[in-house]
């Protein structure tokens, strides 16, 4: 079987974790028809080579999925995924690049929350697993990005 993030080991080279997007862990949870496949094998190849990280962006964005914390807290055992704080220094530089979005023409109903989410990779040096990266891509260039590959993508 292919693996679902190409050159993992070489790409992780730097990085202190993987920062994982909500979107990969609600395919999962849903056991989404098209993603959950890739997306659980990229969350059990990352898991295999280093720690898997969320943040309390990640961790509200899951929540919505779930009527009690305990039962998220099971979903999100603190054992397999770390829980980590933002960063202030993320703060500063979510706010700067969606500034660069806003003024490029970017939608003021995009959600802040990604550009935090993308910050936090690029402050803490974590790669970030995501189905959606073309925005953290372009803004974050630096960041080690694990996606799908194109042919898998709708």
């Amino acid at each position: 079987m292919t693996p679902a993030v190409a050159d993992l080991p070489a790409r992780l080279e730097g990085c202190h974790g993987v920062l994982v997007d909500s979107n990969v862990l609600l395919d999962v949870a849903t056991n989404d028809p098209h993603w959950s496949g890739w997306s659980g094998r990229a969350l059990a190849e990352c898991a295999e080579r280093t720690t898997l990280i969320v943040n309390p962006i990640v961790y509200a964005e899951v929540s919505i999925g779930y009527r009690t914390i305990e039962a998220l807290d099971a979903a999100l055992p603190s054992t397999v995924y770390r829980r980590e704080p933002l960063p202030w220094e993320a703060g500063f530089l979510a706010g700067k690049c969606f500034l660069v979005y806003r003024r490029r023409g970017g939608s003021r109903n995009s959600p802040l929350p990604d550009f935090y989410i993308g910050a936090h990779a690029a402050i803490a040096r974590l790669a970030l697993l995501t189905r959606d990266a073309a925005r953290y891509r372009t803004y974050f260039p630096k960041v080690a990005i694990f996606s799908p590959p194109k042919q898998h993508v709708r």
